[in-house]
């Protein structure tokens, strides 16, 4: 299948709606299950990337978070954002047309907080995936 053409007909559309033209399509068995293009401004949406709707879309569609057999096309290589999503998604094979032009600079700190109750939220977690396994 002629995954560009459609790519580039949803970047049409986000370039008309006034959106980054980025767009992106999940495939599953050879099959289209879900495709995006960029929704942040309109929206006011920082997690508004074509990726991410893509996915959300997918594991709506296939009722799961685990898309182990679905591929990613992007017109853009995805920030770093999304390819933390991607991966927490568990995706396949991502495959992009255009390097990711721009370097993201980290301004956020992050720090680690120590505190004599940490233990308790450590717990929390553990029971909670106790349970879950």
């Amino acid at each position: 299948m002629d995954y560009f053409n459609i790519l580039f007909e949803l970047t049409k559309k986000a370039y008309k709606k006034n959106e980054v033209p980025i767009a992106a399509i999940i495939v599953s068995k050879n099959k289209i299950i879900s495709t995006a293009f960029n929704k942040r401004h309109n929206r006011n949406d920082v997690l508004g990337h074509a990726e991410i709707i893509a996915i959300k879309k997918a594991t709506k569609k296939l009722k799961t978070w685990h898309l182990v057999d679905c591929d990613l096309y992007v017109t853009v290589e995805p920030c770093k954002m999304c390819k933390n999503i991607i991966e927490e998604a568990k995706i396949k094979n991502v495959y992009y047309f255009l390097k990711n032009p721009k370097v993201k600079l980290n301004k956020t700190k992050y720090t680690f907080i120590t505190n004599e109750k940490s233990h308790l939220l450590k717990k929390q977690i553990q029971n909670f995936f106790k349970t879950k396994r």
